[in-house]
């Protein structure tokens, strides 16, 4: 029997297929998805291109299994694993999205956080954090539905006739594989809508309260189940008939992937942005450091849910897409290590890519992008050098946080997704963090997400363990404690920058 994960991040979708018993990869597909930015701080993907991909990488995976002799009617069960936060409306008569998706990383909705945190009492951003384990931020799904109903005719139109479903990634993937307009499924599961600011984490349900607060009509919310059963099966295509029995967000599938389940055991993953989970076992624990509290997985109607703390970094594998993309610095991502190498050091050099403002552990939404200490002997080496170190250093902080929040530090840290390949950014996070440093091989997150597939009806016990590399520090703790001294001095500079009091502009036009 086979298993199958479509993993929608992003960057790109990727459909994968393995054997249910061993969790070797059988086969695989990837598509790059578009990112367009049609203004400053904001960030789309097109939700129609976002289906298309998923479909061509399970067409296109299965037609490779058919060149290896192997009989694609042996994939048995289905699952799906997402970018989170990032937000849809769809019209359900149509099956039409009413607008792009609104990428998690969006900084658009900076105005609307800051009305909400000033209507309540205390103008706290952590008010609502008892219910929902989040701050009040530009990056959870409730302010961006709200951006799109105050903002978007056809959305708001929609709502009032009826016709509107809002669902991030998962929701709307499983709706249109499972039929569309024509019977799909509207469903979430627990660790998606645990981001959406709507729902309870200790009840386990959208909240009417929290619904109030946002002014968000209950009626558009998919129904919410566990990370773990048939919500529907497949409805054309290759795989039509084929159970979609698991969901879970990436960061989840993640820390399932990499067997995290029991209490204390963490990850991090690099992509994107980058995301340390810790297992906190059944009970919700809050942070006193800026870090989230999440809803990690509930395998089965009748398990119990497990809950993570989170360090949320933004811009991670981001930061070197830039220097590729916008600043011509590398023609492939691959190049980024053989040019910091070349280096060795960025000579002084600190970059804090706060494109997004930054998250975990500041949550301040007026930060923006940094680089000082630069001389005239800085090159591009020592950049690329620095946009290395910063997804360490920014490793770091979160880390430090969550061995505050836990009192238990971690001895080691297991890590996985797209950046490990990175032999040097590996060293580098050893060197910073004063700790080993694990990789698995076939790290990706969602080989992670596909074993999850396997593990329902494995059990966490039985999944061979993958080889791992391991990178222990190799610096003194004494150089590694001076430089993650003046990253911090960095991250200061680059605070409170973008604030959204207008400033008059010489001929007074607004800046």
């Amino acid at each position: 029997p086979l298993v199958a994960a479509i993993d929608q991040g992003t960057s790109s979708t990727r459909f994968l297929v393995f054997n249910a018993r061993t969790a070797e990869l059988i086969s695989h597909h990837q598509v790059e998805i578009n990112q367009s930015f049609p203004k400053e701080g904001w960030v789309e993907e097109d939700p129609k291109e976002i289906m298309w991909s998923v479909y061509e990488c399970m067409e296109r995976t299965c037609e490779k299994l058919r060149q290896l002799n192997v009989d694609v009617s042996n994939i048995k069960a289905v699952g799906v694993t997402n970018q989170r936060e990032t937000t849809l409306v769809w019209d359900k008569e149509t099956g039409e999205p009413l607008y792009n998706a609104i990428v998690w990383l969006d900084l658009r909705t900076q105005s609307t956080v800051e009305e909400l945190i000033n209507k309540n009492p205390g103008r706290s951003k952590n008010h609502l954090r008892q219910k929902t384990g989040l701050p009040i931020s530009t990056y959870f799904s409730a302010v961006k539905l709200r951006w799109l109903l105050d903002n978007v005719d056809e959305v708001h139109e929609a709502v009032l006739s009826k016709r509107a479903l809002f669902g991030t990634v998962d929701s709307w993937i499983i709706w249109c594989l499972t039929g569309g307009r024509s019977g799909g499924v509207h469903i979430t599961d627990v660790s998606n809508a645990s981001r959406t600011m709507l729902f309870n984490i200790h009840s386990l349900d959208w909240d009417p309260e929290l619904c109030r607060y946002f002014d968000i009509p209950m009626e558009i919310l998919p129904n919410v189940r566990s990370s773990s059963e048939i919500y529907g099966w497949m409805n054309s295509g290759s795989l039509s008939g084929v159970p979609i029995s698991g969901c879970l967000g990436d960061q989840s599938a993640a820390l399932v992937g990499q067997m995290c389940f029991d209490e204390g055991q963490a990850k991090n993953t690099y992509g994107t942005g980058c995301f340390l989970l810790r297992n906190t076992g059944t009970k919700p624990l809050m942070s006193h450091h800026g870090l989230l509290t999440t809803v990690a997985y509930k395998l089965g109607k009748d398990g119990p849910a497990c809950y993570a703390l989170e360090g949320s970094v933004a811009i991670a594998g981001a930061v070197i897409r830039w220097l590729k993309d916008n600043m011509g610095i590398v023609q492939s991502s691959s190049e980024i290590e053989t040019l910091a190498a070349a280096a060795g050091t960025s000579y002084g050099c600190y970059f804090v890519p706060a494109f997004s403002g930054l998250y975990a552990p500041y949550w301040e939404p007026s930060a923006r992008g940094i680089i000082c200490g630069l001389t005239q002997f800085t090159n591009r080496s020592h950049l690329a050098f620095a946009a290395l170190e910063a997804v360490c250093f920014q490793t770091r902080e979160i880390l430090d946080a969550m061995n505050q929040d836990s009192g238990v530090p971690l001895m080691q840290l297991r890590v996985d997704g797209g950046m490990t390949g990175n032999r040097l950014l590996m060293q580098l996070q050893a060197d910073i963090l004063c700790i080993p440093v694990g990789t698995t091989l076939g790290t990706d997150s969602a080989a992670g997400a596909a074993e999850e597939v396997g593990v329902w009806d494995l059990g966490p016990g039985q999944l061979p363990h993958l080889t791992s590399e391991k990178y222990e520090p190799q610096i003194n703790p004494e150089e590694s404690e001076f430089r993650f001294a003046r990253w911090k001095k960095a991250v200061q500079k680059a605070m409170n920058w973008e604030t959204t009091e207008p400033c008059s502009h010489r001929n007074g036009q607004q800046l």
